[in-house]
């Protein structure tokens, strides 16, 4: 049980003081001030437990009220890169769950609305050389996707963005074998990025 802010005896000296600052000429607005004091953590606890809002993701105002379960299919993968999609259509599906109240299922036989999309390209770039080696030391890998959001129910178009760009660097050790095994981590932390940004822009109408 949580301690009370103010002891009995400090209840009793401050209920005493406003008791003398009624009968007290001459100063009676300064011994009001003083018996305040005390109470300041309370008033203070109360205007904070009052003033502060708190925002219940999943209630954007883009999505329509009776949208309950999202379905989130696997991704079409038109770029040669293998697994893309699976990685993409998991964070997303990570994101939705985590960040709303809305079932998700991968059935879009079982949804109020379904999130369909594509990886149209999946494309790796060098950034930067070692220049004692003249060998790339920073690559950036970049995915283009195309997403929306459709109303199983009216057939409207919620959501859509057929142009979604994402980049992501990183380093790249000297040896070849390690080309590969690096820029696994790239795609998982570019997916991520464009799972909470995908959701973000359906929940928050951006």
């Amino acid at each position: 049980m949580p301690e009370p802010l103010l002891s009995k005896r400090d209840h009793a000296t401050a209920v005493e003081c406003c008791g003398k600052a009624s009968n007290t000429k001459g100063r009676p607005s300064r011994i009001r001030l003083l018996s305040f004091f005390p109470l300041l953590p309370a008033c203070c606890l109360l205007l904070l437990s009052t003033g502060c809002g708190y925002h219940v993701a999943g209630k954007g105002d883009r999505l329509p009220p009776d949208v309950k379960t999202i379905a989130v299919p696997i991704f079409v993968n038109q770029s040669p890169r293998f697994r893309i999609e699976q990685m993409v259509s998991e964070a997303v599906t990570r994101e939705f769950i985590e960040r709303t109240s809305y079932r998700i299922t991968p059935n879009p036989q079982e949804a109020d609305a379904v999130l369909r999309g594509t990886v149209k390209n999946v494309r790796a770039g060098v950034v930067t050389f070692d220049p004692a080696t003249g060998r790339a030391s920073t690559m950036q890998i970049q995915v283009t996707a195309d997403v929306k959001l459709v109303d199983t129910h009216t057939h409207k178009t919620l959501f859509s963005n057929s142009n979604y760009v994402f980049r992501e660097q990183y380093q790249i050790s000297p040896s070849e074998s390690g080309l590969f095994e690096e820029d696994q981590p790239a795609l998982r932390r570019l997916s991520q990025d464009l799972a909470r940004t995908l959701v973000t822009a359906i929940l928050e109408n951006f």
